[in-house]
């Protein structure tokens, strides 16, 4: 008989085992958080204009692929075998984080977008939809975090080990170029998410003024505190040319 004074224990499961994982490389990066306020007014009003509008993490999604397009720095990677160097990706590969429900547990499970400059707000909107409403096993990139979370812990570590610091090109296939997750549609935002990529976007709620904080966690030993400042800057560019016009086309296309 069970004494209701203690509590009980859990087991681990498959995706709360791939977190530990991915946490334990990402604390090896020495990473620090730069955000700037944005004013995305004009783009909400626009948004707002649509039917069916495609989200605000495929808009931003989009946005930050489109900077990437232009400031390399966002596409490349730390590489330390077989000698220290950086690799290029020649384009973006978005590492999305999805919450879904399994096996009656809330889980993080992660997917890749590839190449979303390349996509369309309708498309990108497309497939964050199929990850957040297709049945678990259907979604090949759930099927395998949740393969290898089942495997033994040396044998986990070792696949990480083998994506992230061999080869630039299969960390990029495998992993992405930059991870993005975003909590303001729940009124909060974060501090400064791990990963070990060497981006993490994010961004906080949309205000009813039109201003949202967006934020870069960077891997310092990539990239410096300047030129993520100005790849800032540069998102709200063009979030006001080339977002802004697609969502104005978008809006045409429907009516």
């Amino acid at each position: 008989m069970t004494d209701p004074r203690k509590g009980v224990r859990l087991a681990l499961s498959p995706a709360r085992k791939m977190v530990i994982e991915l946490l334990h490389h990402a604390q090896r990066v020495p990473s620090l958080p730069t955000m700037r306020q944005l004013d995305v007014s004009a783009v909400a009003e626009a948004r707002a204009r649509i039917a069916s509008p495609p989200s605000w993490v495929a808009i931003f999604m989009r946005a930050y692929a489109l900077v990437a397009e232009k400031r390399p720095e966002l596409r490349r990677a730390l590489i330390p075998f077989p000698y220290r160097h950086l690799y290029q990706h020649p384009y973006s590969e978005c590492a999305i984080l999805v919450e879904r429900e399994w096996e009656g547990e809330l889980v993080v499970l992660g997917a890749r977008i590839r190449g979303p400059e390349r996509m369309t707000l309708t498309d990108i909107h497309r497939e964050l939809r199929r990850f957040k409403e297709t049945p678990v096993l259907q979604v090949n990139y759930f099927r395998q975090i949740l393969r290898v979370g089942r495997l033994p812990a040396l044998l986990r570590r070792f696949i990480f080990w083998h994506s992230l610091y061999l080869s630039g090109y299969k960390r990029a296939k495998r992993l992405g170029t930059f991870m993005m997750s975003s909590l303001g549609d729940l009124g909060a935002e974060q501090g400064h998410p791990l990963t070990p990529l060497t981006t993490y976007f994010t961004f906080g709620p949309i205000g009813e003024d039109g201003e949202v904080t967006a934020k870069i966690i960077y891997d310092h030993r990539v990239m410096d505190d300047r030129c993520v400042a100005r790849c800032l800057g540069d998102l709200e560019r063009v979030l006001h040319a080339e977002i802004l016009g697609e969502l104005r086309a978008l809006r045409r296309n429907v009516a």
